[in-house]
């Protein structure tokens, strides 16, 4: 028994096998039809779809015979590899010096007749051979070596169509991973946008808005109140003697404060009540759709909550400044808002400060 010298391209077509991952793959349906068409065409009772690997030959499909696979120092399949895009065929493999003594001739299944038609890939290696196998001594006729020659070809087809449909799945797959994976770094990012957005806005001592956020809710109240035409109304809120409080108690406590006095404000205004700090210890609550007499009373309880309210370490109060005005008021912008409830929160101060002062002409 003579077994096969490797291709010159022996590592590439290794490769390229490996590539395919076709070896200890399931049965298909595909390869069955044509080992089926081989052995009808070529009336043999026996026809493989044969790949050669490293040191065996596998069967992709198997007809008339219940091998697997065999080691590749006993495949004929081999030698026909060795000459890609011609069959091989021996006659009578008892005759042949190469075939002989092999244990598939001497043993089962007896093999006494052999044909294979290369797979033969684009770059002109063969993976395997379409063979048909007989019992007995023969040969093919000219039209059944046409025919295995046709149906190789189509199994070498159906090889490439597989590699295909493999690069087809792993760049989906890739494309799958790459589109998660942005997915994700976008979700990342819009998270990591709303946190520095909160951070802008928000300010870092007491959690409530900072001035800009304070500057555009007041921009975008005064709009609204223009389009709706309702009352609009601004509570501007300082604390008592808190200079006195830092400089007593030193500027942590003082922190710690503030801190308390804003939870008590947003505590006490409504839910539709926009409540930021204007500056060291003035706060601000814009209160839309708001008249007077409403403001008024927000800020009453407001300085009452204030008032009542157990500090640490000295009792707080607080003075108000209101402001109310009509949305057809020449003065109800953002700007004048402040400056209307800055001269009500002075008012307040001048008159004894822990009151509420409304702005002059507060609805006109």
């Amino acid at each position: 028994m003579k077994s096969a010298a490797a291709p010159d391209n022996e590592r590439e077509r290794l490769e390229a096998l490996r590539i395919l991952a076709i070896l200890d793959s399931v049965p298909e349906q595909a390869f069955d039809d044509l080992t089926l068409l081989a052995a009808t065409l070529c009336d043999t009772p026996m026809a493989l779809v044969s790949l050669i690997d490293a040191d065996r030959q596998w069967f992709k499909s198997h007809y008339g015979t219940e091998l697997q696979q065999t080691a590749r120092e006993l495949s004929f399949c081999a030698h026909a590899i060795l000459v890609p895009g011609e069959i091989m065929e021996v006659p009578d493999t008892a005759a042949d010096q190469r075939f002989a003594d092999n244990p598939l001739v001497l043993d089962g299944p007896r093999i006494r007749f052999y044909a294979g038609a290369p797979l033969v890939t684009d770059e002109g290696g063969a993976l395997g051979t379409l063979c048909v196998l007989d019992h007995r001594p023969r040969r093919l006729q000219s039209r059944q070596r046409a025919a295995l020659l046709a149906l190789a070809r189509q199994a070498a087809a159906q090889l490439k169509l597989r590699s295909m449909h493999r690069a087809l799945e792993a760049a989906l797959e890739s494309a799958l991973t790459y589109q998660n994976e942005l997915e994700e770094y976008q979700s990342r990012l819009r998270r990591l946008n709303m946190q520095l957005h909160a951070q802008a806005i928000t300010d870092p001592l007491t959690g409530l808005y900072n001035r800009l956020a304070l500057t555009q809710q007041l921009n975008h109240a005064v709009a609204r109140s223009q389009r709706s035409g309702e009352m609009l109304s601004l509570l501007l809120i300082d604390a008592d003697y808190f200079k006195s409080y830092n400089d007593h108690f030193g500027h942590q406590i003082g922190d710690e404060a503030l801190r308390q006095l804003a939870q008590v404000i947003r505590a006490a205004a409504r839910e539709s009540d926009v409540v930021a700090r204007y500056g060291g210890e003035e706060f601000v609550v814009i209160l839309p759709a708001t008249d007077g007499d409403g403001a008024r009373a927000l800020a009453e309880r407001i300085r009452a909550d204030v008032q009542a309210a157990r500090w640490d370490h000295r009792d707080l109060t607080i003075s108000i400044g209101v402001v109310t005005r009509s949305a057809a008021h020449p003065r109800c912008t953002a700007e004048l808002l402040i400056q209307d409830a800055d001269v009500a929160l002075y008012r307040a101060k001048d008159a004894g400060r822990n009151r509420v002062v409304a702005a002059e002409r507060a609805e006109s």
